[in-house]
């Protein structure tokens, strides 16, 4: 039989019409579900199989049939090793680092989970929740996928809920919040280590082949190395105002583990949730678990982008009233340390009224009476007012901070216990320690077990009975001092319950503070920045990020912090560590929620003239600071100078800050900072703002453009002799 040549324009019609056939069958036998935000889109693909895959995370395409083609684009199929499985599990045919593992009651260590249904609900016109059901073909063991998105700051929460009803207990031996699939040429990773005074220290690399993990194996303080913050940047490292980067944050105040895999296809899976290490967890049948919440965002505008999608959300939907106002405070810890009785205290309250705060904040050292906690050694868990120090009791300082026109606050640390206390003698099996084995302490103390109810009700009877007795109490400072040595709880029945059952027993107390006292400021504390989570914030107003309040020191982490935080949120003290004049430490800590921790009555009286201008000039733009938008213009990591701005909703006020960085001779700012955020088409007053008593600005008062100070900019003139400028910026109505 003679076969007849083809002509070419016949032959691409048929492979076009093979094509298209060949989508169209694909397209049939999937069912696609996107997940969308206002700029992003997440497309999961359920196979014919049965399977849920991730086949596309990236720009919202403006056709949503389209999505239906990617798999197709991409070539993606389902393989052996399971590269993009939504959730993947282990013992069957997964080769790669699995987001869940589990023992079934009768032994057997496989999972093979399999679409059932999913629901879409509409929460408002903003927040959407798709909520994916999947089940094993064996077992009666199922998890459910929720993606809970926001709309218009491109955020995305996500969770699962583990459930089985097999005969007796399963054992969950990994159990991930989240499991990501990112498809890019190369993946570079920026995250953080530390130590106490050492928060948020970055590193940045490029993911190869392997697994690359971050994790906090501490317990209690469980930030102290490590944080649960990151950012992947694709095919770049990312700038502040161009790449293509996500972000991610898990929501959990415990043992947590990121998991950071380059596949042998080079797409990157990203697996994050509470940290399996010591902590398989027993779970009995019929009993849902519901694992933390792992939130993220994606953009291909940069860093900036992405950490105002972040702070947006936060202040919107997580950080307790993130839209309502902050108090400005006085703290006596540096000036008094345990030192203090009824007159010194008397004496500060009058300093808060003079300095022009809100509020006074009495920290550590105001109980025990058995044990006095005249130090750090004793008295931690007694929770009664010291009758030496002050006899009258709270309400002496209530009703004095009344007198004085202030709010009074006061620290507690409810989760820990001295050994020399009366709790500890009477409620030894309240404490996190193994028994057989010496006991060993971080600051002089052990964790008492939030596991245990009892504890729990003790917990948040201490600060529900400190409200109870004095109404007028404003503000708690909410601390955290000691990781867990000797884990061992004395209430578990399973003892690799008790990392991920302490959390969940600190969240039920503080569900309960806040159900009764829902709006009362607290600044969460961990011996500086051990505890800076979502799953934390979420009953707290603002966190404290480090002891180490040296200026300098702490440009570079509020800076980094400022990258999954807001402002409003950061707790910033002028203290006297350092060697930076008064208005350098003030114009740093005004770069979030101004404090102060100094003896205001030490104070020359130009520091105190400028203290208290400084105070009106942040009341001045706070709207901008608290709620607006941050923009950083200059990296204190790559300039002499750093500079940061804030630009409130209206884009009709904002601040500049700038700092000299590096003191070597001649450095400065011998160019112009370009500003950003402004609009281009309003006129804008610049003028220079919160200036030392007696010194004169060479920053002239000018009107320029927005388009001006965006396109040239304004220099601060910071210098040796200069080295901290404010600028304010004001439109010209």
């Amino acid at each position: 039989m003679k076969i007849l040549p083809i002509s070419k324009s016949i032959a691409s019609k048929i492979i076009f019409l093979i094509i298209v056939i060949s989508t169209l069958q694909a397209r049939a036998q999937n069912t696609y579900i996107p997940i969308e935000s206002k700029d992003n889109a997440m497309v999961l693909q359920v196979s014919p199989e049965k399977y849920l895959n991730t086949v596309y995370y990236g720009n919202k395409l403006s056709d949503k049939n389209e999505y239906a083609s990617i798999a197709q684009t991409y070539r993606i199929n389902r393989t052996t090793s399971e590269y993009n499985s939504a959730y993947t599990s282990s013992g069957t045919t997964n080769l790669l680092e699995p987001a869940i593992s589990v023992t079934h009651a009768d032994g057997n260590k496989s999972l093979d989970l399999k679409y059932v249904d999913h629901t879409v609900t509409k929460i408002n016109d903003d927040v959407n929740l798709v909520s994916i059901r999947l089940k094993d073909s064996v077992y009666d063991f199922e998890v459910t996928l929720n993606y809970q998105t926001y709309f218009n700051e491109n955020v995305t929460e996500q969770w699962s809920v583990i459930k089985h009803h097999e005969k007796k207990d399963v054992v969950l031996n990994k159990y991930a919040s989240a499991n990501l699939y990112l498809q890019a040429g190369s993946y570079w990773l920026k995250h953080y280590h530390g130590d106490w005074a050492k928060e948020m220290r970055p590193e940045e690399e490029q993911l190869t082949h392997g697994i690359k993990i971050l994790d906090s194996k501490l317990g209690a303080r469980a930030d102290l190395f490590q944080p649960p913050v990151f950012m992947v940047s694709l095919n770049k490292p990312a700038g502040e105002d161009n790449g293509e980067v996500l972000y991610g944050n898990l929501e959990w105040s415990g043992n947590f583990r990121i998991d950071l895999e380059v596949d042998p296809s080079n797409n990157l899976r990203l697996i994050a949730g509470i940290n399996n290490y010591a902590a398989e967890y027993t779970l009995k049948p019929n009993v849902e678990f519901a694992t933390p919440k792992f939130v993220y965002t994606l953009t291909d505008k940069g860093k900036g982008e992405a950490s105002r999608n972040l702070q947006s959300w936060a202040r919107k939907y997580k950080i307790v009233d993130g839209n309502g106002p902050r108090l400005t405070l006085l703290n006596n810890w540096e000036s008094t340390y345990f030192n203090f009785n009824e007159d010194k205290l008397a004496a500060i309250l009058k300093d808060t009224k003079t300095l022009g705060v809100d509020l006074f904040l009495l920290d550590d050292g105001w109980f025990g009476n058995k044990y006095p906690r005249n130090d750090d050694h004793a008295g931690l868990g007694d929770w009664e007012v010291n009758k030496t120090k002050l006899p009258d009791g709270i309400a002496f300082l209530t009703k004095t901070a009344r007198e004085e026109g202030v709010k009074f606050g006061i620290w507690i640390e409810p989760e820990m216990v001295n050994p020399k206390s009366e709790l500890y003698e009477k409620h030894p099996d309240w404490v996190v320690k193994q028994p057989q084995r010496p006991e060993y302490y971080m600051r002089n103390q052990l964790v008492l077990d939030l596991s245990n109810p009892k504890v729990q009700d003790f917990v948040y009877g201490i600060a529900d009975n400190l409200f109870t007795k004095n109404p007028e109490l404003a503000y708690i400072k909410w601390d955290c001092n000691s990781i867990m040595y000797n884990a061992y709880s004395a209430y578990e029945t399973h003892q690799s319950n008790f990392y991920t059952d302490y959390v969940k027993g600190l969240y039920r107390v503080l569900d309960r503070l806040r159900a009764k006292y829902p709006k009362v400021p607290m600044m969460l504390c961990s011996g500086g920045g051990g505890r800076v989570d979502y799953g934390a914030l979420q009953y707290f107003t603002e966190y404290w990020p480090s002891d180490n309040t040296e200026p300098l020191e702490r440009i570079f982490i509020q800076w980094e912090y400022s990258y999954f935080y807001p402002a409003l949120a950061s707790s910033n003290h002028v203290t006297d560590w350092g060697k930076q004049p008064i208005k350098f430490r003030t114009d740093v800590a005004m770069m979030g929620k101004l404090g102060f921790d100094v003896v205001i009555s030490k104070l020359k009286s130009e520091d105190l003239a400028f203290c208290q201008q400084a105070v009106n000039t942040y009341k001045q733009f706070s709207e901008a600071i608290w709620h607006g938008d941050q923009y950083r213009l200059q990296s204190p990591w790559d300039n002499d100078v750093a500079s940061v701005m804030y630009v409130d909703s209206t884009k009709g006020s904002a601040i500049m800050f700038n700092y000299l960085i590096n003191t070597r001779y001649g450095t400065g700012t011998h160019l112009p900072i370009r500003l950003k955020g402004l609009d281009p088409n309003k006129s804008y007053t610049v003028s220079e703002i919160n200036l030392y008593p007696g010194n004169r600005s060479s920053v002239a008062n000018a009107t320029f453009t927005g388009k001006f100070l965006m396109t040239v900019g304004v220099n601060p003139d910071v210098n040796a002799g200069r080295t901290s400028v404010l600028i304010g910026v004001q439109e010209k109505k």
